[in-house]
C-alpha cells in the first residue's frame, strides 16, 4: 500500500467505492489462519527475566531504603516515558490523530526513547498491523493466543509469519520521511544509554547524594519494568475484561483502570474503532485521560495542531449498528447510516487509511475544519 493511495484517498473517493474499502481489512484479516507454533527464543526470555529481577529489587528499595526525592524523581520520569508512548509513538506518530511541529515532535521522541520499547518507526508499524489485522495470525500480540501471550509472551517467541507479510501491506511511508523519526532510528543506541539508563541513574546520585546502587534499581530498573509491564496490560487486560459499547465483534474493551494506569489508553473499544481521535476516547473532561490534557496543553501554545475528533452523530451511528447496548444514545432511527449492510466493519489504523470510509473522511474532515489537501 503505498502513498500514492493515500493521497488519491483523502482527496476524495467515489461514495460508492466506500462499501469495498470497508471489506478490505476484513478479508485480509480472515486470510492465512494458519496454524501457529511458538518458537521460544531463549535470549529474549532470560533479558525479561533479569529485567523483572532487578525491577522487583528496586520496587524493595523504593519502599524501604531510597530518598523521597528518587521516588518523585522517578515518577516524573516515569510520566514522561509514558507521555513518548501514549502521545508520541501511539496517538501522533501511529495513528496520525493530530500533528506537531518539530520541537514538540523532538520532546516525544526523546521521552518515547526513555521507554525502551525499539524505535518509533518499528514501534509504529508493529501497531498499525495491529489495529489492521487484531485478533489474527498477522497481529503481532494476538490476544486470542492468551492473556500471557498478548501481554509479554509475544516479545518471547518468534513472529507468526503472517505478521511480516500482511505487515508488508500496511503504509508507513509517512513514518519514515519524518527526519526526527530517522534520527533515532540512526542513533537509537546512544540515545537510549543517554536518556533510557544513564540520566534516570545519575541525576539522583549526582544532585542528592543517592546511592548509585539505589539509583540505578530505583530510577531505571523498576521503572523500566513498571512502565513496560503498564503498556502491555493495553495489549492484554484491555482486550479482555470490559465492556463494548461501540463494537461488540471485535475483542478490544472499554477498561477503566488500564485507562487509570497508561494516562487514557483503556478506553479501547472505542479506539480500535476511532483510532484516529486525538483522544482515544469518547469520554470529555479529561476523565482518566491525562495524555488528552498533555496534547491539549500542546495545543494551546502551538505546537500541537489539526486534532482530530470523531462527530457525536458518527459515534452514534456506530453504537447503534454495532455496540453490547451499554452506551445509550437518542438518535432517529432514520439518520442511522444505511451505506452498507454488512454489520461487519474494515479495521482501519488510523488517518490515512486506505480503508477509511469515504463518508467518514469526509465528516471527520468537515467537523474538525481540515482544509490541507493531505492530512
Amino acid at each position: 500500500m503505498t502513498s500514492k493511495n493515500t493521497a488519491i484517498h483523502e482527496n476524495g473517493v467515489s461514495p460508492k467505492l466506500s462499501c469495498q474499502y470497508e471489506q478490505t481489512g476484513l478479508k485480509l484479516a480472515q486470510e492465512f489462519q494458519s496454524e501457529y507454533k511458538q518458537q521460544i527464543v531463549w535470549r529474549k526470555v532470560f533479558q525479561f527475566i533479569l529485567l523483572h529481577i532487578g525491577g522487583l529489587y528496586g520496587f524493595y528499595l523504593t519502599l524501604f531504603v531510597c530518598s523521597w526525592k528518587t521516588i518523585l524523581w522517578m515518577m516524573l520520569y516515569g510520566f514522561a516515558s509514558a507521555q513518548g508512548i501514549t502521545a508520541g509513538a501511539h496517538r501522533l506518530w501511529a495513528h496520525r490523530s493530530y500533528k506537531a511541529k518539530l520541537p514538540l515532535r523532538i520532546l516525544l521522541m526523546i521521552w518515547q526513547t526513555i521507554s525502551l520499547q525499539t524505535y518509533i518507526y518499528e514501534w509504529v508499524r508493529d501497531h498499525r498491523v495491529h489495529h489492521k489485522f487484531t485478533d489474527t495470525n498477522a497481529d503481532p500480540h494476538n490476544s486470542k493466543r492468551g492473556l500471557f501471550y498478548s501481554h509479554i509472551g509475544w516479545l518471547m517467541v518468534k513472529r507468526h509469519r503472517d505478521v511480516k507479510i500482511k505487515g508488508n501491506t500496511v503504509d508507513v511511508s509517512d513514518v519514515e520521511a519524518d527526519p526526527v523519526v530517522r534520527f533515532q532510528r540512526k542513533y537509537y543506541l546512544i540515545l537510549v544509554i543517554i536518556f533510557c539508563l544513564c540520566i534516570p541513574t545519575i541525576v539522583p546520585w549526582y544532585l542528592w547524594d543517592e546511592d548509585i546502587w539505589v539509583s540505578w534499581f530505583v530510577a531505571t530498573m523498576f521503572r523500566l519494568t513498571f512502565s513496560l509491564n503498564v503498556t502491555f496490560a493495553v495489549n492484554s487486560f484491555a482486550h479482555k475484561w470490559g465492556a463494548k459499547p461501540y463494537d461488540r465483534k471485535i475483542g478490544p474493551v472499554e477498561n477503566g483502570f488500564i485507562s487509570f494506569l497508561t494516562g487514557g489508553e483503556g478506553w479501547h473499544n472505542y479506539h480500535h474503532v476511532f483510532p484516529w481521535d486525538y483522544k482515544a476516547a469518547e469520554l470529555s473532561a479529561y476523565r482518566l485521560n491525562c495524555t488528552t490534557m498533555l496534547i491539549d496543553f500542546f495545543a494551546s501554545i502551538g505546537w500541537a495542531y489539526d486534532l482530530k475528533i470523531v462527530p457525536s452523530e458518527m459515534v452514534a451511528k456506530r453504537v447503534q449498528r454495532t455496540g453490547d447496548g451499554s452506551r445509550k444514545f437518542k438518535i432517529k432511527q432514520s439518520t442511522l447510516d444505511k451505506s452498507c449492510h454488512n454489520h461487519q466493519e474494515s479495521n482501519v489504523w488510523g488517518w490515512g487509511d486506505i480503508d477509511m470510509k469515504y463518508e467518514d473522511v469526509k465528516s471527520v474532515k468537515h467537523y474538525n475544519r481540515l482544509k490541507e489537501a493531505n492530512q
